[in-house]
């Protein structure tokens, strides 16, 4: 064993069997009152061929020198009381076997574990204050940049340990709203006031950045943080939630900007693990739609599960090859089929679930922008939407699909766009049909903006913001719903668990967010000021609404399970002529024109309002002028 221990290894090895000898003969005299008989001695150094060899095989068999004594924490001083203690006991049995303990003070075999632990644990602390103090002289000699950690819990704990071993960071203090904290320390740095206080510290310290360092921080949080440090003058930085180092998803020293995700962003899903196991876990999985924002995630999502297969199912071949190569890079292990094909060819999708036979089904396949959508592609969005729908449900009538969830939008909501009222008109149709195909579960999830989506505002903004502006929005006084990719794909994996076979479902979008507001978050944390980059009101698109709606007129909710997830009650469903007269308008119509297209889904979606315009005629005009002038954000 001794062959296998390397320099370092075996020089800790030799300080502890020397704390070992130096402690029994401290032991041993001490026993004696230091007037130890010669006959005593040679007891003592005899039973020093026991001791030593007993405790040299157990420090080897509780791997004691597999760790680092640089990096020494309470598990390797347990690690070492329970090795002495077993030492100890292994030793006095063998004394007493063999030598019967003669001449030796039973003291000393209590005595001497005790300030042999004293010694181990005393070098190890001894070694360790002192790497930390050379490295701190070494980052001192480097000029670090200087940074306040606000929070002192844990993360702000695990954050400063490795702050100290990076170099370029200097901590020079810590800030916590707890009274108590006040004045006291976390390992050596002092905690100087309150988050409030920021500004004053920033001059006294000479901070440039601040790190956000609060255990499941939630958006208020975020928010406070980021506007005291604009008020200050400093960057503020965050640090991943303790979960997501936990998890690996992560690294601790993943250090990052806030983003405008950050300052907007929710609570984490708590998902029902055991039931989506069951429901997705050696399953075949079939994505539509898999190379689009929200198809690419919940492919991602899904895979956490480990399903037998994913089928990603996309017209894009470009995308498909992107979330293809993004899922084999993250998920290694996971058997894939990507499958280029279009949502609206019946004998594609027969011969896809021919193939593999799909028991869980996400439909994400959609035309979604609506002013594209509103003017001159209105059939395009038709045929996509709602004929691709249908012709979904007939093949997923001929296989055995346990699951079929329907991811549609707020838009659907008393819809004014033609994308809206082909969500809409593709729920009225999925709801139908649910009605004579009980072997198979449908779960429709409503939800509205996603951050960073293809066509989402963000994205838009950034390249605005970096062009030097404008920046071009609709309305001053128009509003959205917004989640991220992540919670929204969560909440439709978890909504495929809840709810009966036909049930909408609406996710819990929180508190609607001014779009106007956002585009100032933008620009402020783009380091830019708010007059810097002007803001221009254009005037509302084809359309487009001034506030989205979750529930339409009549629907109330129902809670589930889930705290974010609600079923819309909804009205009573059209009869058996609906669906054939739409299954004849979807299939046989020739290319209509917009007018005819909006007729048509008038007829099929009572709810249906046209725009007129380019303005709907249930939204507030825009101010007579307003879109004409550049308009500058002012604080």
């Amino acid at each position: 064993m001794l062959s296998r221990i390397d320099p370092r290894r075996l020089t800790a090895m030799s300080f502890d069997l020397v704390s070992v000898v130096g402690a029994w003969i401290f032991s041993f005299t001490l026993a004696w009152s230091y007037a130890v008989p010669a006959e005593a001695i040679t007891a003592m150094l005899a039973a020093l061929i026991v001791i030593v060899p007993v405790y040299a095989s157990t420090f080897l068999a509780f791997g004691l020198y597999n760790g680092i004594w640089r990096y020494a924490s309470l598990h390797d001083l347990r690690q070492i009381g329970a090795t002495i203690l077993i030492g100890a006991l292994v030793s006095t049995v063998v004394l007493f076997l063999f030598t019967r303990a003669e001449l030796l003070p039973r003291a000393a075999l209590v005595v001497h574990p005790m300030l042999l632990v004293c010694l181990m644990i005393g070098g190890r602390i001894i070694y360790r204050w002192w790497k930390e103090q050379r490295l701190l002289s070494k980052r001192d000699a480097i000029d670090g940049i200087p940074v306040l950690i606000m929070g002192a819990d844990e993360a702000g704990f695990r954050l400063i340990m490795q702050l100290e071993r990076m170099p370029g960071w200097q901590v020079v203090g810590v800030l916590d709203d707890a009274p108590k904290n006040i004045g006291r320390r976390v390992l050596g740095h002092r905690i100087l006031g309150r988050w409030d206080e920021l500004a004053r510290l920033v001059a006294s310290t000479g901070a440039r950045h601040a790190l956000l360092a609060v255990s499941h921080a939630d958006q208020a949080t975020r928010r406070r943080a980021f506007d005291l440090c604009e008020s200050a003058g400093v960057k503020l930085l965050i640090v991943p939630d303790l979960d997501d180092v936990i998890s690996e998803r992560v690294r601790f020293t993943t250090i990052r900007r806030v983003e405008v995700d950050d300052l907007l962003g929710r609570e984490s899903v708590q998902l029902d693990t055991r039931g989506l196991r069951q429901l997705l876990t050696l399953k075949t999985v079939l994505v539509t739609g898999a190379g689009g924002s929200i198809g690419a995630e919940l492919c991602r999502q899904i895979a956490r599960f480990r399903p037998r297969q994913i089928i990603l199912f996309e017209l894009s071949e470009y995308a498909l090859y992107e979330v293809v190569e993004t899922m084999q890079r993250e998920f290694p292990d996971q058997r894939l089929h990507p499958v280029v094909g279009d949502i609206k060819d019946a004998s594609r999708l027969f011969d896809v679930f021919a193939t593999y036979s799909p028991q869980v089904v996400f439909h994400a396949a959609a035309y979604k922008h609506v002013p594209l959508m509103e003017t001159g592609n209105a059939w395009q969005a038709v045929r996509n939407n709602a004929l691709g729908t249908l012709r979904l449900t007939e093949a997923v009538s001929r296989f055995p699909v346990e699951k079929l969830v329907f991811i549609s939008t707020d838009k659907a909501v008393n819809p004014t766009s033609v994308m809206g009222a082909t969500k809409r008109l593709a729920e009225i149709l999925l709801q139908c049909w649910s009605l004579h195909n009980p072997s198979t579960e449908i779960a429709i999830v409503r939800f509205g903006n996603v951050l960073g989506s293809t066509g989402s505002v963000v994205p838009k903004f950034r390249r605005q913001i970096e062009a030097g502006g404008p920046i071009t929005i609709t309305h001053p006084d128009i509003k959205r719903y917004f989640m991220s990719v992540s919670e929204a794909t969560q909440l439709v994996i978890q909504a495929a668990l809840v709810g009966d076979s036909g049930d909408i479902l609406v996710l819990d979008m929180g508190e609607p967010v001014r779009i106007v507001d956002l585009a100032k978050d933008m620009i402020r944390l783009s380091g830019l000021t708010e007059s810097a980059i002007p803001i221009e009101f254009v005037g509302l698109r084809p359309g487009e609404k001034l506030f989205e709606e979750l529930l339409a007129n009549g629907e109330t909710t129902r809670p589930t399970i889930h705290p974010k997830l609600r079923i819309a009650r909804s009205g009573e469903l059209p009869g058996p002529a609906w669906f054939v007269d739409l299954q004849r308008w979807l299939t046989e119509s020739p290319n209509l024109l917009d007018t005819d297209v909006r007729s048509g889904l008038a007829r099929f979606v009572p709810e249906y309002r046209p725009s007129v315009g380019g303005a709907p005629d249930n939204v507030v005009p825009l101010r007579p002028g307003a879109g004409q002038p550049t308009i500058r954000a002012s604080a």
